[in-house]
């Protein structure tokens, strides 16, 4: 680098400097608005007003200290009590768990690519592409799946599908009940997620006969509802705790492999096999506000977006069978424009609730700008690390994250944890999210007062998005037992991720 360029690089820099506390006290300005538009009328009422004229004003009503203040305290006590009577019930994370399968049941790339060989079932084609699904897909080479992947040749059974989600279940329940300490007879509430394995009795009711809950407990089990159900699930949970007081619910989210192996040669169909693996996380919630002091978060919004009206959302994520009446998962062509246009609606309708009120002045600007003024401008899309310090999304493929991190100007360190999660543990469906929260957690991130935004997508077509606030700062190096999936290696992350063009279907 020359001396004229060096030079040019060290006048930039002073303005972009600039230009950053500009748009912060830009951001500070508008937020303030109204309490700095008080302040002049503030002082000037305090300065034309004196002592002599408050008592004044007393002895004109007739009304003594004393009166007026018992008639004040008892007007706001009788406020305060309607005040706490009608509000909604804060819904508190106590804790939350993430499966962590044992070592031997770590697949590498290699070793997939013998088992789909020894499978007898693709072509070679077919074993071509999924080799470079593999190899594009930001994997890491020590992501999980079931004990029924490592048979040679392979076998699906009921029974080995139920081992695997009993193993995954009540391993992240057994891990969060030691940690939090809460008794099981006090759970009222429980949602299990699970979209491609729904047997009978219900997974409900597994946790259900396994930890011997309560006759009465509200349970539920959410199928067929895809990548996104984890949302669903904590909803479903928020609603119910609004009408159980002084109550715990436990939700579970998980996915099954074993009986969902695709053995036929559609390109479309092959891909679910090749990105999900073996994962699952349990999660404690409660209403108690004696809980809140030792809880982690605090649930401020959930928000579902379902697209499934349309036909083209509708059927772009399905089980099906293929030409050979072999079943398994298709992904069309038209999946990334309809996860596109569904987080789109989804962060439409959550800006309005979290977003700073500069931020939605400068959207509605541009928006007037556009389509009433008709002048050429660029949509303006709302800076979201103005609402949140932390984002978790869906860790479902590189290409989705990729578009998302483009389209929100997000930095990588907000995409960390989301990366990191698909090349540690691949795509674990709905459980994803809490990998990757228990990945900022385990980085020691997690500050009091920071808010976190949970957002995930899936077959129907749903968007979905949940907004925590943290209560405490989380210190990784105290946290009881083995709840975090990270802590044993997280000084290894983050690693850097070979960039890859996308691969066609």
């Amino acid at each position: 680098m020359g001396i004229s360029e060096k030079k040019q690089s060290l006048e930039i820099k002073p303005d972009g400097v600039r230009l950053k506390y500009v748009k912060l006290g830009y951001h500070y300005l508008i937020s303030n608005a109204m309490y700095i538009s008080l302040l002049p009328i503030l002082i000037l009422s305090l300065a034309h007003l004196s002592i002599e004229d408050l008592v004044q004003l007393f002895h004109h009503h007739q009304l003594s200290l004393v009166s007026v203040t018992l008639v004040c305290t008892a007007l706001a006590f009788c406020l305060a009590t309607l005040y706490f009577a009608l509000r909604p019930r804060d819904v508190y994370l106590l804790d939350f768990s993430c499966f962590k399968p044992d070592p031997s049941l770590t697949v590498t790339r290699e070793f997939f690519m013998k088992q789909s060989i020894l499978s007898n079932s693709f072509s070679e084609e077919t074993l071509a592409f999924q080799r470079k699904i593999l190899e594009r897909a930001g994997y890491g080479q020590k992501t999980y799946a079931p004990e029924a992947a490592f048979d040679n040749p392979l076998t699906a059974t009921m029974a080995k599908a139920r081992k695997e989600v009993e193993m995954v279940m009540f391993g992240a329940i057994d891990q969060l009940l030691a940690k939090t300490g809460v008794n099981v007879r006090d759970i009222g509430i429980l949602v299990v997620n699970c979209s491609l394995f729904n047997p009978t009795p219900s997974l409900s009711a597994m946790v259900v006969n396994r930890y011997k809950l309560r006759g009465n407990i509200l349970s539920y089990s959410l199928g067929g509802m895809g990548c996104s159900a984890g949302i669903i699930a904590i909803d479903l949970a928020n609603r119910l705790l609004k009408d159980q007081p002084k109550s715990y619910a436990l939700v579970v989210s998980t996915e099954s492999m074993t009986l969902n192996w695709y053995g036929g040669n559609n390109r479309s169909m092959l891909i679910t096999n090749c990105l999900f693996r073996l994962g699952g996380a349990a999660i404690l919630l409660t209403n108690r506000s004696s809980d809140r002091r030792r809880s982690k978060y605090q649930l401020m919004q959930t928000l579902r977006t379902h697209k499934g009206a349309d036909d083209k959302s509708f059927k772009c994520v399905i089980q099906k069978e293929d030409e050979d009446k072999k079943v398994g998962i298709m992904l069309s062509r038209d999946l990334m424009p309809v996860a596109g246009e569904a987080i789109k609606t989804n962060i439409t309708l959550l800006g309005p609730l979290v977003l700073p009120l500069s931020e939605q002045l400068l959207f509605v600007v541009n928006l007037v700008g556009r389509k009433i003024l008709k002048m050429k401008l660029k949509q303006y899309v709302p800076d979201f690390k103005q609402a949140f310090e932390h984002i978790c999304i869906h860790a479902g493929g590189r290409g989705v994250l990729d578009e998302i991190e483009k389209n929100l100007a997000l930095t990588p360190w907000h995409m960390e944890p989301s990366r990191m999660t698909l090349y540690r543990f691949g795509n674990t469906s709905s459980s994803s999210l809490w990998y990757e929260l228990a990945y900022s957690e385990a980085k020691g991130r997690i500050k009091k007062g920071d808010r976190l935004w949970q957002i995930a997508f899936g077959s129907g077509f749903k968007c979905n998005s949940a907004v925590w606030r943290a209560l405490r700062t989380v210190d990784p190096t105290k946290e009881k037992g083995k709840c975090n999936p990270w802590m044993d290696e997280i000084d290894e992350f983050p690693v850097q991720v070979p960039e890859v063009s996308p691969i066609s279907i």
